[in-house]
């Protein structure tokens, strides 16, 4: 009889844990090694009737107080008391939770981005997009739910994961990998499934095939194209790890940057940032911000934030684009005009030195970037007012010289060959008073106010990482009545004196650029400044002061996050 009993106990025993999931779910991953970008496959057996949720972690976790960035440690501090975990909270900067039940984690929501939020408020903006959030506490989720979630096991880890995936400090911080809408970051994936039937942008390139009434499935996703070489993952299966696998490289790594690409694309990209530069002596570091961010999208190791990566990289730009010109224009064709040049310079290099780590440090960057943006458009406004008859007339020196000028262009094209930019002739010398003639025409500014001027633009390269160009030219031209000629020159001194400054500070606070990427930077600026230099003869002042005032609109747009080509 006990013979009998006890095979017939055991089936029910295994029938009944079968019924209430609490049997083991069985999977296989279909590579120990993918390359970044490949599919990861993983296909098996869960206890039919459940839902499939798949957690797939990289191995090394970070905690808020394993970095040693100086801005980072004071940001993470005033950070952490808001999302409510510790310095010692340690997740997997990449983590999904591969589910066909993603509603147990969080739902869709809206969310406003773009435009002046001193204007619109907080959580304001100009356009509406939805995104996935997680639920705000973690007793929320469901427990059979917390109970799938792998290494995320405590209150605090889950906080830390609401953030490093749904703030743009921890995504451009911790997790580097940001769903982009209209190119701005709006949050990361962490809860994704089957793409077919959501239809949501964060599920591409993820499929999920679930039979329950037996419980095999086989579900599939991207990985990211720029997961560091060697990054290890393990996989657990509704709670239960179920094996690993690892990334290897999948082209030129940019270790600093965190991305693959071939230096070459970087050097043709700053080739031609540096030549529109040259030629208009502005917006040269923005532009390489812009590429950066857009083409290049510098991240910055975990747990660096990624402006504190791109701001020294762009450096290289504004510093040696300049240098690959400044030759043409000072020694050849001698239209540098010195005193106002080195006061200037000098200005902004105590400005960006030892200013600047102080006024960024009060005033946050958002709000900066905001009013930069109100000042910029109203630079643009004026850079084309001062085209218009009422304002060239006021000016006559700078019309008889533009005159003169368009003459020699024409004359130079009838004849084929070459037109001569003119020297700088200088009259007067003084701190407050120098005077210098150019084509004729006789042009006074003074020094010692542009020095002034020079404190407040190098406050603003630290700040953002860029020459300042793009203040540097509209002031020289709108305050100091200068001609096009004259101020791009003195522009490049100024971006030098401002990227030398700027440069020095970070390395001081211990922010360094990615080598590679700096290097491709410098050749491709310095090409390129060379190149400028020679084409900014082929254009008239009206032509290069429209196109400074359509990269200052530009500029305000970028600066409000505004997308135009939307």
């Amino acid at each position: 009889m006990k013979k009998v009993l006890f095979p017939a106990i055991m089936v029910t025993v295994i029938a009944i844990f079968a019924v209430s999931g609490i049997c083991s779910a069985a999977a296989t991953i279909s590579s120990s090694e993918y390359k970044a970008g490949d599919m990861v496959s993983i296909e098996g057996m869960i206890p039919p009737g459940q839902e499939l949720y798949i957690a797939v972690a990289q191995q090394k976790e970070f905690a808020t107080q394993d970095t040693d960035g100086a801005h980072e440690v004071k940001r993470f501090k005033k950070d952490m008391k808001k999302a409510n975990f510790s310095a010692d909270t340690k997740i997997p900067p990449m983590y999904y939770m591969i589910t066909n039940n993603p509603d147990a984690f969080g739902m869709e929501g809206k969310k406003k981005f773009g435009g002046p939020s001193v204007l619109l408020g907080k959580g304001g903006g100009i356009y509406n997009t939805t995104m996935y959030y997680l639920k705000k506490k973690f007793a929320e989720v469901d427990p059979a739910a917390q109970a799938m979630l792998g290494p995320i096991q405590t209150e605090e880890q889950w906080n830390f994961l609401r953030y490093a995936n749904e703030s743009s400090y921890g995504i451009n911080t911790i997790v580097k990998e940001g769903n982009k809408v209209g190119k701005v970051t709006i949050f990361s994936r962490t809860v994704i499934t089957d793409y077919a039937t959501s239809g949501k942008y964060w599920d591409k390139g993820t499929s999920i095939k679930l039979d329950k009434a037996t419980g095999k499935f086989t579900a599939t996703f991207k990985s990211y194209r720029h997961t560091a070489p060697d990054t290890g993952f393990d996989v657990y299966v509704n709670g239960e790890k179920s094996g690993s696998y690892s990334i290897a490289g999948n082209g030129f790594w940019l270790s600093k940057a965190y991305r693959y690409m071939n230096p070459i694309w970087i050097t043709l990209g700053a080739i031609l940032v540096g030549t529109y530069f040259s030629m208009i002596g502005a917006a040269g570091g923005m532009l390489m911000a812009a590429f950066q961010v857009l083409v290049v999208k510098t991240a910055g190791p975990v747990g660096i934030n990624a402006a504190n990566v791109l701001k020294p990289s762009n450096m290289a730009l504004t510093l040696f684009s300049p240098l690959g010109s400044f030759y043409r224009y000072a020694v050849v064709e001698r239209r540098v005009a010195w005193p106002v040049g080195l006061s200037f310079g000098l200005g902004i290099f105590i400005g960006s030195i030892w200013l600047g780590k102080y006024v960024s440090a009060v005033l946050p960057l958002k709000a900066y970037k905001e009013w930069l943006a109100v000042l910029v458009v109203i630079m643009g406004i004026q850079t084309l007012r001062e085209l218009s008859p009422k304002m060239m007339e006021k000016r006559k020196n700078i019309k008889a010289m533009v005159k003169k000028f368009n003459d020699a262009v024409a004359k130079a094209k009838s004849e084929g060959s070459s037109v001569e930019m003119g020297k700088i002739e200088p009259v007067k010398s003084s701190l407050v008073d120098y005077r210098f003639k150019f084509w004729g025409e006789e042009f006074k500014i003074n020094p010692l106010l542009f020095a002034i001027l020079g404190l407040a633009i190098g406050v603003v390269s630290r700040s953002f990482g860029i020459g300042g160009g793009f203040l540097l030219v509209p002031a020289m031209t709108t305050l100091g009545a200068l001609p096009m000629y004259v101020a791009v020159p003195i522009s490049l001194i100024g971006t030098s004196f401002s990227s030398i400054g700027s440069f020095i500070g970070y390395m001081m606070t211990g922010y360094y650029p990615d080598l590679w990427l700096m290097i491709s930077i410098i050749i491709g600026g310095f090409v390129g400044g060379m190149l400028g230099s020679r084409a900014q003869k082929l254009f008239s002042e009206k032509t290069l002061k429209v196109v400074l005032a359509i990269t200052l609109f530009f500029l305000f747009f970028r600066f409000f996050k505004i997308e135009i080509w939307i």
